[in-house]
């Protein structure tokens, strides 16, 4: 179950339907439709009966309901065992329950600073390069 709407600054009710660019401070839950942007700097929590096509990008995600885009959270993403997800996931922490339906790339960015991936493979090969040749082109 979704966290309460208590304490969250706006509301999208369920049987609503808002379509365009929203941008809040503070943070916002939707139990109905929204087509459009998201930008919060706070919490974003989807409902069990919301449904979204959107980019999200917010301090921390749950998602109970339908997301379909992506979607980038400063802190963590929560997927409840009712959530569904299309799109990619950008987070330095991410829970998933039991249930959920999703299908995109999760990248988990870690709470440190960012590093490029290619790096890990450098450090494996302890900064050698890789033992495996690419096949010659015939």
């Amino acid at each position: 179950m979704a966290p309460k709407v208590e304490g969250m600054n706006s509301t999208i009710g369920e049987g609503s339907f808002f379509e365009g660019k929203f941008y809040i401070s503070g943070s916002l839950r939707i139990d109905g439709k929204f087509e459009g942007e998201i930008k919060t700097d706070d919490e974003l929590v989807i409902g069990e009966k919301g449904r979204v096509k959107t980019d999200i990008y917010a301090r921390s995600v749950v998602v109970a309901g339908t997301v379909i885009g992506n979607i980038n959270a400063e802190q963590e993403v929560r997927l409840l065992e009712t959530a569904k997800v299309l799109g990619d996931i950008t987070a330095p922490a991410i829970s998933i329950q039991r249930g959920v339906v999703a299908q995109g790339q999760i990248i988990i960015t870690g709470a440190g600073p960012k590093r490029d991936p290619k790096k890990f493979i450098e450090e494996f090969y302890n900064g050698q390069a890789s033992p495996v040749k690419a096949p010659d082109k015939k």
